[in-house]
C-alpha cells in the first residue's frame, strides 16, 4: 500500500498544518549558513510551507521552530533521513512513537508527533537530567542494558537456539527470559502499542558499550504480538555489521521498506503474528 492510499483526508490535513511547516524549519537549519546562492530556493520553500490560508502554528509546534533556528546544534540525523521518518508520522499521527534515544533531536520528535505520545529510553541518568532539565515536556525513561555489544555473537546463537520458546517472535516482552529481551522497562510501557520505533540508542561503536541487540529484538517483538495494526520501525546506524545483523534476522529483509540515501537508516514495517502460530520464525 502507497502513502497516498494509505493517508485519509483528515490525515492529509494533519499534514499540511504541522508536517509542511515542519520541513520548512528543518530546511532553514540547514540553509541558515550557506551561501548567498541558496536564498531563492529558500524564499520558494517558505512560500510553500507556509501558503496564504495558514492561520498559524501550535505553541509547541513553534517553540521547536524557535529552539532548532536558533541554535548552532542540528539534528543528528540527516535531512533525507529525517523526512523518511516525517512521511510516516503525517500519516499516522497523532500516533504512539517510542524512541531508543534521548538527546538535541528530541524535541524534534515529540514535534513532530504533535498530539500524539512520544516515549524516549535512555542509557544514561544524568544526560536524562540535563536534557530533560531544558526540556521538561519531554517523556524520558532510565533503561540500564545488560548486554554489551562484544556479546552480540553468543547472544545472537542464544536467540537462534531458543527461537522455539524464550525467545520466540510472539510473546509478552515484559515476562520473557530471552537474554536480549527488554523485560526490565516502566511497566505502563508494555501497555501501549507502538506505532512508530525508533532505534537511535544505546551506544554500539566500543566493546564495553551495551549495542542495540536488545532494542532490535525487543522491537520485533513488540511489532509482532500486538493485537492489530502495523508498527513502523527505523534503526539508524545499519552500517555497522551488529546492527545490520540484527535487523536481517529480527525485523528480516522482507519487510524493509525503505533505505535512507546515507546507506544508515533502514525503515521497516511490520505486522502481527498470530499467537500460537505453527511458524516460529522471524523470517
Amino acid at each position: 500500500m502507497g502513502f497516498v492510499e494509505y493517508i485519509s483526508s483528515k490525515q492529509w490535513a494533519i499534514a499540511g498544518s504541522i508536517i509542511l511547516p515542519l520541513v520548512f524549519f528543518l530546511s532553514l537549519c540547514i540553509l541558515r549558513d550557506t551561501t548567498p546562492e541558496t536564498q531563492s530556493t529558500f524564499q520558494n520553500l517558505k512560500e510553500t510551507a507556509f501558503p496564504e490560508s495558514y492561520r498559524g502554528l501550535p505553541l509547541e509546534v513553534g517553540t521547536a521552530l524557535a529552539r532548532y533556528v536558533s541554535s548552532k546544534v542540528i539534528p543528528q540525523q540527516t535531512f533525507d533521513e529525517i523526512m523518511m521518518t516525517v512521511r510516516v508520522l503525517a500519516a499516522r499521527g497523532p500516533c504512539n512513537f517510542l524512541v531508543f534515544g534521548l538527546g538535541f533531536d528530541s524535541v524534534m520528535w515529540k514535534t513532530l508527533n504533535h498530539g500524539g505520545r512520544t516515549v524516549f529510553l535512555e542509557e544514561t541518568e544524568d544526560w536524562i537530567k540535563q536534557v530533560t532539565g531544558k526540556n521538561p515536556d519531554l517523556e524520558a525513561y532510565l533503561v540500564r542494558y545488560n548486554t554489551k555489544l562484544m556479546d552480540a555473537g553468543r547472544l545472537m546463537d542464544h536467540a537462534r537456539k531458543n527461537r522455539n520458546g524464550k525467545c520466540r517472535p510472539v510473546q509478552a516482552i515484559r515476562n520473557s527470559t530471552c537474554k536480549i529481551a527488554l523485560s526490565y522497562l516502566p511497566k505502563k510501557l508494555y501497555e501501549v502499542d507502538w506505532d512508530v520505533i525508533m532505534v537511535d540508542a544505546p551506544r554500539g561503536y566500543f566493546a564495553e558499550a551495551p549495542g542495540r541487540m536488545a532494542a532490535i529484538f525487543s522491537a520485533s517483538v513488540m511489532a509482532r504480538s500486538r493485537k492489530n495494526g502495523t508498527t513502523d520501525i527505523y534503526v539508524h546506524d545499519v552500517e555497522r555489521p551488529v546492527e545490520r545483523q540484527y535487523c536481517e534476522e529480527f525485523l528480516c529483509r522482507a519487510n524493509l521498506v525503505e533505505e535512507a540515501p546515507t546507506k544508515r537508516l533502514w525503515h521497516f514495517r511490520l505486522a502481527p503474528q498470530l499467537r500460537g502460530s505453527s511458524s516460529k520464525s522471524f523470517c
